[in-house]
């Protein structure tokens, strides 16, 4: 293990280009992180460390230092940043970072910049109560859910590292202590334009919006109205994003407008789950008591929390603020529009259509009743189906998804006819499905097993093995084929938690 307290080296893993840190004070808290008494590296994800530029030689001799934020890195400028947030439709006005630290920021490979954050690095001025701290548990289950969300092309933060702090942290239990070092596009947030909306500081919400434009849309500085520009880009890639959580059955569990990023990742994966079962109200969250964002309703809480987005943004949109209420309303509602189209793009896709009829979504709708009157697995449905498009033998094996696979006959019949007018090859549409439709997801007993195996025994095997499997969702892998298998009851994952 690395001992702890170390001083800064002259070596440099990072090469560090902030520009956070230049924003107006009010918008963040300079902050070091807290140092732990023994790190130990769990798990570096040394692609994504290439990917960055990172050097990784430094990263394998000294990253449980670095990572656990007892060994600030030349060129890094911490920081926790201000937001507000509608939680659980309550307004609270300042949330901020309460346990994550911003490092600093990298330009990538690929030229784009990426910011580097520590969670469970300590206390904050925005920590409240809190002790700044995480558990091994939920740093786990971030690990490998952003990874997987990543492997299924759904734009996600990533995860860099996790590492065991060498100290417990109190929950219900006395539990390991970690940290999990999150990459984001950004980590700014519908929350961000929020805070400072609350506190009237239109030149801080101009600065940001400038900021967030320059980083993440440059190419609206051209337009004739850049904020509402801005606005619209930001309400599509959100469309286009809760589309394709809905496309794999994935439940944020607490879409929180401070957890709704403005570059259109996937952030904050505390009590999300994958659906076993298809069920439209299914809920996992345990602290989501009244099903506010269940899986259907995630579409409308997007729409909902975009909405407050606009509101921040009305003063940069146009002096008239009836003018910009109007020009908001009409991006607001066009966002329904944009989602629908986005989903139905991509549900044609899952059941193999290349073109589009108008009794297709008619046909989607009538396969996810059947789903759910049946208790049809959602992935292994889609999966199913994709081995169906290229080989009539497999309709049996489809069938047994549904609790009576007679029930299913009907259904088939109407998607044949429908293929017939498509110009495809059975082999090749049902290798098109197979790139739609994974084998693989992070199935939430498989996800417990590798947390419990951690936290009780010490043992990683099960959390290498699900990353191992799940950086491969659309490839058959023989080998793992026990991981595609929805749970058996005694295995049922019913709730999901926080992890703060």
């Amino acid at each position: 293990m690395t001992s702890a307290l170390q001083k800064n080296r002259p070596d440099a893993a990072f090469s560090f280009d902030n520009s956070y840190v230049h924003l107006p004070q009010n918008f963040f808290s300079l902050q070091a992180p807290t140092q732990v008494a023994e790190p130990w590296l769990i798990k570096l994800n040394e692609p994504l460390a290439e990917e960055l530029g990172l050097d990784l030689d430094i990263l394998k001799r000294d990253g449980a230092a670095i990572f656990s934020g007892n060994l600030i890195p030349d060129g890094a400028e911490p920081l926790a940043m201000a937001y507000s947030g509608h939680q659980f439709g309550q307004f609270v006005p300042l949330l901020g970072d309460g346990r994550a630290i911003l490092l600093g920021e990298v330009i990538d490979r690929n030229g784009e910049r990426r910011d580097i954050q520590l969670k469970g690095a300590g206390q904050t001025p925005f920590s409240r109560r809190g002790d700044g701290r995480a558990a091994l548990g939920p740093v786990l289950r971030e690990y490998i859910v952003s990874e997987a969300m990543f492997a299924l092309g759904i734009p996600a933060t990533r995860a860099l590292a996790a590492v065991l702090t060498g100290e417990s942290v109190r929950r219900e239990d006395i539990l390991p202590g970690a940290v999990f070092t999150r990459v984001a596009a950004s980590h700014i947030r519908v929350g961000t334009f929020q805070y400072l909306a609350a506190t009237g500081d239109e030149n801080g919400i101009k600065a940001l919006a400038d900021h967030v434009i320059e980083r993440h849309y440059p190419a609206l500085k051209a337009a004739e109205n850049p904020y509402l520009a801005l606005y619209e880009a930001v309400c599509d890639r959100q469309a286009a994003l809760i589309a394709r959580w809905l496309q794999v059955g994935f439940i944020h569990g607490v879409m929180n407008t401070d957890n709704m990023t403005i570059s259109g990742e996937t952030i904050d994966f505390g009590p999300c789950a994958f659906m076993d079962s298809y069920d439209p109200m299914t809920v996992f969250s345990s602290i989501d008591q009244h099903g506010r964002y269940a899986y259907a309703n995630q579409p409308g809480i997007g729409q909902w929390n975009l909405a407050r987005l606009g509101e921040a943004l009305l003063p940069l949109i146009d002096t008239d603020k009836d003018k910009a209420i109007e020009h908001a309303n009409a991006i607001i509602k066009a966002y329904g529009e944009r989602f629908h189209s986005y989903w139905l793009q991509g549900m044609r896709g899952k059941i193999g259509l290349v073109s589009a009829e108008d009794g297709d979504l008619e046909l989607i709708q009538a396969l996810l009743a059947l789903m759910q009157a049946q208790g049809a697995d959602f992935t292994l449905t889609f999966r199913r189906l994709s081995a169906v498009a290229g080989d009539e033998a497999a309709e049996a094996v489809f069938a047994s998804t549904f609790r009576e696979p007679a029930a299913t006959t009907e259904w088939l019949t109407r998607w044949r006819d429908r293929l017939s007018r498509n110009p495809q090859t059975p082999s090749d549409r049902a290798a098109t499905m197979k790139q739609a439709n994974p084998a693989f997801i992070p199935r939430n007993h498989r996800v417990e097993q590798a947390i419990e195996a951690a936290v009780e025994d010490g043992d990683f095997s099960l959390f290498e093995a699900l990353l191992s499997v799940l950086s491969k969702p659309f490839e058959e892998q023989p080998p793992f084929a026990a991981y595609m298998d929805p749970p058996k009851p005694e295995e049922r994952v019913l709730q999901t938690f926080c992890g703060t």
